[in-house]
């Protein structure tokens, strides 16, 4: 794991003022958490997780290396080398510390040690060309995967000790429409108890409550507003952040008991952003990641983890 000078019990303590909202969540030592965390030239980021501490990971979708750095100081390494022909879209870790690595393109997910970098299992989920594995959440029981060319869902099973299984197709159905030749469902998330997934479709800014056991997708109504570009979500009780790539925009929403319903609060915007994609939290700060979509250059390109308060 990346190592920081700091201590195991500073950085506990740092952790607890910043869920606490105390001063220490605005600096450490004086400090300030950096606003723009710069990326390796031409990276090419589309995920990113928050681990533990202040650690986070993002996957480059040019050739799937991970990046593992620090919130706190900006720092960071590559932790798996990149690969030509491979691809890291989203990007999430479980308590055993494995990392989920949706795969893209390739139809692939793989699964890596957080602290090495050591592959642990590839999933061949979808067959390219026809597949694009864009995001993934974990949760106590299994890893679920969106493809965004197909409707359908994959499952990963975990046992208790973070055994691994293979891979199950669900089927999506209920009021999920899938919309052929166009980029559907995206970023995902789960509730804590695992009982139900939320998912975003982006090609219409439509949200989903999913049954992880059965792919019923139910429509959650935002009272006539949708949230178009919607890619990577955060689900925080029942408070979810939609990030709107190309709008440069993560909206807000409050959503209901039982996850039918809710209402657009607000939409966030920074002047750093340059199409954010994914998003994820430590404390009261948001991070997202700028993959700057459309850019001449991405080879030679900077990139940046870019940091926003959450709102009251």
């Amino acid at each position: 794991m990346l190592r920081t000078a700091v201590t195991l019990a500073a950085l506990g303590a740092v952790a607890a003022a910043i869920m606490a909202g105390s001063p220490a969540s605005q600096t450490t030592g004086g400090k300030p958490f950096p606003q723009v965390i710069q990326l390796p030239t031409g990276f090419r980021p589309e995920g990113i997780e928050v681990g533990r501490g202040t650690t986070f990971y993002t996957g480059s979708v040019a050739n799937g290396a991970i990046f593992r750095g620090d919130l706190r100081t900006g720092n960071g390494a590559i932790l798996v080398p990149g690969l030509t022909g491979e691809a890291a879209t989203g990007i999430e870790l479980d308590r055993h510390k494995h990392l989920f690595v949706a795969g893209a393109g390739t139809g692939k997910a793989y699964v890596y040690s957080a602290r090495t970098g050591t592959l642990f299992r590839t999933y061949q989920l979808g067959t390219p060309p026809n597949t694009f594995i864009n995001d993934v959440v974990v949760t106590t029981k299994a890893a679920y995967f969106t493809d965004s060319r197909q409707a359908v869902l994959y499952r990963v099973a975990m046992g208790p000790r973070g055994g691994l299984g293979d891979a199950q197709t669900i089927p999506l159905g209920g009021d999920y429409a899938h919309v052929a030749g166009a980029f559907n469902l995206n970023g995902i998330d789960a509730t804590r108890s695992g009982k139900w997934l939320v998912a975003v479709q982006s090609v219409n800014g439509r949200l989903y409550r999913i049954d992880p056991r059965t792919g019923v997708a139910r429509l959650i109504s935002l009272g006539g507003e949708s949230v178009p570009n919607g890619d990577g979500i955060l689900l925080d009780g029942r408070r979810l952040y939609v990030v709107q790539n190309q709008l440069n925009l993560v909206a807000v929403v409050s959503l209901r008991p039982g996850l039918l319903s809710g209402r657009v609060l607000t939409r966030l915007s920074d002047p750093d952003f340059d199409v954010p994609t994914t998003i994820d939290d430590l404390g009261k700060r948001l991070y997202a990641v700028n993959a700057r979509f459309g850019i001449p250059d991405p080879d030679t390109a900077a990139y940046q983890v870019v940091q926003l308060r959450k709102p009251h």
